[in-house]
């Protein structure tokens, strides 16, 4: 782990303030991607952006800017409640699209099924008006850096 990224991660848990790390992952920033702390878990939020519209018709969210946030999503959990000593890499993602994405924020929250120690599986769900009604559920595998190993 470089000393810039402890740095960034010792105070986004410190401070309950995570746009540094969103910041260390381009796409986060290009899409919009929001993240704060409630309790014990971390909620997404993925705002409407006209940039991120895929079918202007309907108007509803392209499908990659859905899963791109929950794939995200899912990275940032794990780098927050694993203490992984580096970014989670992927390594495979399995989505459900349930519904249109509405051209609306969108929300996502994530579970760790289970975490070795090197593989980590997560489940994430996105919705936009209640958790209830989700619009899409994924589950992502990734590889995790052992504490003390590069």
């Amino acid at each position: 782990m470089t000393h810039r990224f402890k740095t960034r991660l010792e105070q986004a848990l410190d401070r309950g303030n995570y746009d540094a790390l969103l910041d260390l992952v381009p796409y986060a920033k290009l899409i919009g991607i929001e993240c704060t702390r409630l309790g014990d878990e971390l909620l997404f939020r993925l705002p409407a952006n006209k940039d991120n519209i895929g079918n202007p018709i309907l108007p509803a969210l392209h499908g990659g800017v859905i899963a791109g946030f929950m794939e995200v999503s899912a990275a940032m959990h794990l780098l927050v409640f694993t203490g992984a000593p580096g970014l989670p890499k992927i390594i495979d993602f399995s989505l459900d699209y349930l519904r249109a994405g509405q051209f609306r924020d969108t929300y996502a929250k994530c579970q760790v099924w289970r975490q070795g120690r090197r593989v980590a599986n997560v489940a994430i769900t996105a919705w936009q008006s209640t958790a209830a009604e989700p619009i899409a559920t994924a589950r992502a595998h990734f590889k995790i850096e052992e504490l003390g190993r590069p």
